[in-house]
């Protein structure tokens, strides 16, 4: 099966099990860039997104999406590719003024739309091939808009970033039910940096955020880039 169709089949049953369970995630007092509550900055690293058009890739449950909408004013648009991940975010948050679910593959959905203000992808990018997605996100973003991108660097297992633009196994776990196994692009910082740059935006700042528990291994990259002008 084609890396893309395994995760897309992957997250198609994590959807499906969270629906099963009924489990909305709540609406975040602060923008979480990462699991660990407390750890990393805040929707600031969007800019001032006040009426702007902000574009959540990958957008899941749809609770980060009503964040910004609710406490920062913007009007977020979350493409999901995961039907049954839309389907919570949309039966949940269908009401909710300043927001909108589209379901579908993020590259497709922005060859057909007026280019957004900003976008972010909270550990949601590592999921689709880059040479795919980064051009499709230039295209989709206008002259100097942000993207912010919050992406694994080391594992559960403290496995250390690859050195190579390739996708390798990863699994998702939830709670009592069998891992589903995805393939994920888990890239050291500089390789990030080089296929951003090379598709046309300037890298800001990369962060390493480490979890609160020093005996943990887990960490996220925090990636802020801004698309170049024209």
């Amino acid at each position: 099966m084609p890396v893309e169709d395994t995760n897309a089949q992957a997250w198609k049953v994590y959807g499906q099990r969270q629906l099963a369970r009924a489990y909305t995630p709540p609406i975040p007092d602060q923008m979480p860039w990462v699991p660990w509550k407390g750890v990393g900055p805040g929707a600031e690293v969007l800019g001032d997104i006040t009426g702007r058009r902000v574009l959540d890739i990958g957008s899941g449950a749809g609770h980060h999406a009503v964040h910004l909408a609710q406490t920062h004013g913007a009007h977020v648009t979350g493409i999901e590719l995961s039907p049954t991940q839309h389907e919570r975010a949309a039966s949940t948050h269908a009401d909710v003024q300043g927001v909108q679910f589209a379901q579908g593959d993020v590259t497709e959905y922005l060859t057909g739309v007026e280019p957004f203000d900003a976008a972010y992808a909270i550990g949601t990018l590592a999921f689709i091939d880059p040479h795919r997605a980064l051009p499709a996100l230039r295209d989709g973003l206008r002259p100097s808009a942000p993207l912010i991108l919050s992406l694994l660097h080391t594992d559960l297992h403290g496995r250390a970033p690859s050195t190579e633009v390739a996708p390798r196994e990863q699994m998702i776990l939830l709670r009592d039910d069998p891992p589903l196994p995805t393939q994920m692009w888990i890239l050291a910082p500089h390789l990030w940096e080089n296929l951003l740059t090379e598709y046309g935006f300037r890298v800001e700042a990369i962060d390493l955020l480490h979890h609160p528990d020093e005996s943990a291994t887990v960490i996220q990259q925090l990636i802020c880039a801004r698309r170049r002008p024209r």
